[in-house]
């Protein structure tokens, strides 16, 4: 007997329903967060059926120590997307009504008649999983650096505008070397040559120190209209705590960047994602942690392809037809295959002609970088079921025009 189990997650308990095969309850409970929880869970199931293959549960998170307990016991589990599940309330509860056990009655509901059309979370190694860890982890404080940043680009057009001519990224070790140094405006422009040469090289730099500690005096004394002195004060002190931050922020990208290329250089398929055009370690670590090692998560490449949000989508109806891109993604993924395009079309001469292609029949930019980042998803798929490396002639080898016969 199949024993259906919708388990809505919230942070500090779960509320699950327990339903047969015929629609039936069999059980409701709320359940405490932790190893109390998954042992009362357990013992719930157990009075229903002692075959844990028999168990499918629908919860709408693939992360965390309660998912993996679940996998651990041979549950089957789907996590189903909390938009798909707003979409199936809707289905059979027009007053827009709305509770955690209703949820979870819902989420046994849905993996019970509907669950062919959603993924059983993937079956990832533990080595995968440890470098979704590191890559995340790795993005956000890039994200989070973007961020300040821009504050502190926001701060200085308010103040000191000349310091934005100085420093072309605010994140370079020169800004923060100089700007640590000297955070008001009046402090830069008393600044001689040897003060920024001596910040220069205290930051990092080893070359050209005179040349760019010249370029950054004059871009400091650049005359400027000047705010009140107390609103400057203000800034300077705001500028000091925004550097301080992005340079911490630079030291844990740098570690954690070395810490994720250690363990991408472990995986077995490293070697296939370097060996695609525009992947180094870094996006070639976030697009394998994204993906996951599953070999039966995606069957197809069109199926990988969607998961990665790069195919586009058919609206047809009627006289209607229309392709567009598809908006609900993995962000993160697309993040990473957008630059991924952008590097290839640099390294690969067969991506270079594509993307050349795509704008000559009235692409846009990103428009040729996603179809191209499309068909590089289709490669990658490819190398991986065959367990080989990337090969540029055979990639491309339909797109060259075929060698033309002389008469004897």
């Amino acid at each position: 007997m199949k024993v259906f189990v919708g388990d809505d997650w919230a942070e500090a308990h779960h509320d699950v329903h327990l339903m047969g095969e015929t629609g039936e309850k069999l059980a409701a409970k709320r359940l405490p967060e932790g190893l109390d929880g998954i042992a009362g869970l357990h013992a719930l199931i157990a009075e229903h059926t002692t075959d844990p293959t028999e168990v499918i549960v629908g919860i709408e998170t693939e992360r965390g120590l309660w998912v993996q307990a679940l996998i651990a016991a041979e549950y089957q589990v789907y996590a189903i997307n909390p938009l798909s599940v707003s979409r199936y309330r809707d289905r059979h509860n027009v007053a827009g009504a709305k509770s955690d056990p209703g949820d979870a009655k819902l989420l046994a509901d849905l993996v019970r008649t509907d669950r062919h059309n959603h993924r059983p979370v993937a079956g990832d190694t533990d080595q995968a999983d440890g470098l979704k860890v590191l890559a995340r982890a790795h993005q956000n404080l890039i994200w989070d650096r973007t961020r300040h940043t821009n504050r502190l680009r926001n701060d200085l057009r308010e103040f000191f505008p000349a310091a934005l001519f100085a420093f072309e990224s605010l994140a370079d070790r020169d800004t923060i070397a100089v700007l640590t140094k000297a955070p008001h405006p009046d402090q830069a422009r008393r600044l001689s040559i040897a003060q920024i040469r001596s910040a220069l090289r205290k930051g990092g730099r080893q070359r050209n120190l005179d040349r760019r500690a010249s370029e950054i005096q004059q871009a400091l004394r650049t005359p400027q209209l000047d705010a009140p002195p107390a609103v400057t004060t203000a800034f300077a002190a705001t500028t000091k705590a925004l550097v301080e931050v992005i340079a911490g922020l630079n030291t844990s990208i740098a570690e954690l960047e070395t810490e994720l290329a250690a363990h991408f250089d472990e995986h077995p398929d490293a070697d296939i994602y370097l060996s695609l055009p525009g992947l180094g370690v870094v996006l070639g670590a976030r697009v394998l942690a994204e993906f996951g090692d599953d070999p039966d998560r995606y069957d197809t490449a069109k199926s990988r392809r969607n998961y990665a949000g790069t195919s586009p989508l058919t609206i047809a109806s009627g006289k209607k037809h229309a392709v567009l891109a598809r908006h609900v993604r993995n962000r993160r993924l697309y993040d990473a295959i957008d630059q991924w395009a952008f590097c290839a079309i640099t390294t690969s001469p067969g991506c270079r002609q594509f993307y050349d292609h795509r704008r000559t029949t009235g692409d846009l930019h990103h428009q040729a970088l996603r179809a191209l980042g499309n068909r590089l998803v289709g490669y990658l798929h490819g190398c991986l079921r065959t367990r080989s490396t990337y090969n540029e002639h055979t990639a491309w080898a339909h797109r060259q025009p075929a060698p033309t016969q002389t008469a004897a």
